[in-house]
């Protein structure tokens, strides 16, 4: 077809995507095609600024490499990440809630026992961490493999470390034939998530902050149940209202306990939903 506009243009798209094999991805195509060009026509797009927002996409992907993704962190901050955590993850009541996965999962993290001292060497001040991994019943699940990673006292991840040559604060552990499990860590603080690149550029202009409350990362696996990826957050912290990647749920919000030794000991309890059981 010649002679297309502003108007007729949107429709051929699509019809060229017409032989698409896949009706998912024909659907989707489909669909971003739409919204895209009604995106552009909503807001009187201009060349100029689709250039910068091709400058901007691109500069985002040279950004990624293997211990940052910052695409993650832009769909994060825009609020997708989460959605689609809520629209795919939608469970019984009982269960442990799902939240956002974090730009800083990284593959290969060492194992432990129980008890082990997955800070490996991370600053912070002491922190004990213990609970149980259950069903819906209230069955322990044993065997569970167990994912947890956090920041250091400064807020900052051991991939975000050039000068490590080990990884801390974080590591894989398995739940024990009662489903407990339990760990020794540093205190989590409340941390900025990267502005050094274009994420951190489109929050200052548009006058958002980039702090995270202090939490774990949390991600269960277990042989016929779903899997679970979650935090738990530290109770009473200032950033639970604004969290920059609107990740906090208040059913993940827990007490981090002071000892009297000056450590501190935190206790949560997982409960993992059945493949296939019904959702909410």
């Amino acid at each position: 077809m010649r002679n297309l506009d502003q108007h007729t243009i949107t429709q051929e798209v699509i019809d060229r995507f017409a032989d698409t094999p896949d009706p998912r991805l024909k659907e989707i195509i489909n669909c971003l095609v739409r919204h895209l060009h009604d995106f552009a026509r909503d807001v009187r797009l201009t060349e100029d600024e689709w250039t910068n927002g091709i400058a901007f996409l691109t500069g985002t992907g040279q950004k990624c490499d293997d211990k940052r993704q910052e695409f993650i962190l832009l769909s994060d901050v825009l609020g997708l990440s989460m959605l689609t955590v809520a629209m795919n993850h939608a469970k019984p009541a009982e269960c442990t809630e799902a939240t956002v996965f974090g730009p800083f999962y990284v593959e290969g993290a060492p194992h432990y026992d129980n008890g082990g001292d997955v800070a490996n060497g991370a600053a912070g001040e002491p922190c004990d961490v213990g609970g149980t991994v259950r069903d819906i019943a209230g069955h322990p699940i044993a065997g569970a493999r167990i994912d947890v990673w956090q920041a250091d006292s400064e807020g900052m991840y051991d991939v975000q470390r050039s000068e490590l040559d080990q990884l801390q604060g974080r590591g894989v552990l398995r739940s024990d034939e009662e489903g407990a499990y339990r760990f020794h860590s540093v205190l989590p603080v409340a941390y900025p998530i990267p502005t050094d690149g274009p994420v951190g550029a489109l929050l200052q202009a548009t006058r958002r902050h980039p702090w995270r409350p202090a939490h774990l990362h949390f991600r269960i696996e277990a042989p016929g149940y779903e899997t679970l990826v979650t935090h738990v957050f530290r109770e009473g912290d200032p950033w639970l209202d604004s969290d920059a990647v609107f990740g906090v749920r208040q059913s993940l919000i827990a007490p981090w306990v002071r000892r009297e030794d000056g450590g501190y000991a935190l206790h949560y309890d997982f409960v993992l939903n059945r493949i296939g059981a019904p959702r909410t």
